[in-house]
């Protein structure tokens, strides 16, 4: 597994429960930064997984 694919995954838990103590405490612009985060984190593990399927492809 890419270590893109790891710090992804990071960032999407690390957002959702920034974006939820937002919701929580009515703090729009926690709630925003948690989303961009999770978002963040989503392409970094698209960009990982591409990484995998590469090597994968390489490896035959």
């Amino acid at each position: 597994m890419d270590k893109d694919r790891l710090e992804g995954i990071g960032h999407q838990v690390k957002g959702s429960v920034k974006e939820t103590v937002g919701k929580v405490t009515g703090d729009t612009k926690t709630e925003a930064e948690g989303k961009a985060e999770k978002t963040a984190g989503k392409v970094q593990n698209a960009v990982g997984g591409a990484k995998d399927a590469v090597r994968d492809a390489a490896k035959r």
